[in-house]
């Protein structure tokens, strides 16, 4: 296609299909972005994405990203109903137990994949807890520094090609991408 040459919408939909998705679910579910209630919702949710790309890296199977998502969005739902813990403590110590699986099966030592995946989980980790115990209006900001930023971690990972699938990467960071613009701008 050259660049006088205009992509039909419906092939550009076709082949964007997770972005529309994106931005069809966020159009869908904005508003309200900056109570504390919802902040600390928020900084729950984050971690399970650096959980998930911690998991299907220690799987090495890109094709578990999908249903990696439903079981976990299940578990956030499945959590927010019960009310009795946390789900930060809750993905936290998933992410301990994929680390401890990974130390003594040697794969966190061997694969750089795993260990860059486990470093991600714990930035992320730092900012979701740090927007959990600071002041609110502070919280509001480092949870959203903490989407926006697993956004460019998303769209890093579909320009390697590396981890999740494809279709997952280029999703979930326009999806991390218009959740931080909610929570800066309280929409």
């Amino acid at each position: 296609m050259t660049s006088t040459t205009r992509q039909h919408p419906l092939l550009w939909l076709r082949n964007r299909w997770p972005t529309a998705l994106a931005l069809a679910l966020s159009a869908l579910t904005s508003g309200g972005g900056g109570s504390e209630e919802e902040v600390g919702s928020l900084a729950g949710t984050l971690l399970i994405l650096p959980l998930l790309y911690l998991v299907v890296a220690k799987l090495g199977r890109r094709e578990a990203t999908w249903p990696g998502l439903v079981i976990g969005l299940a578990l956030v739902i499945g959590l927010r109903v019960l009310d009795v813990v946390e789900p930060a403590f809750v993905y936290s110590g998933m992410a301990l137990v994929v680390l401890v699986w990974g130390a003594v099966d040697g794969q966190l030592r061997s694969s750089g994949t795993l260990r860059v995946q486990a470093v991600g989980m714990l930035a992320f980790g730092v900012l979701a807890f740090a927007g959990l115990i600071v002041d609110p209006e502070i919280g509001r900001y480092l949870v959203a520094a903490g989407w926006f930023f697993h956004g460019v971690w998303d769209f890093v990972h579909l320009k390697l090609d590396k981890v999740v699938a494809r279709s997952f990467a280029e999703w979930c960071g326009v999806v991390d991408v218009v959740i931080a613009v909610q929570l800066v701008f309280m929409l």
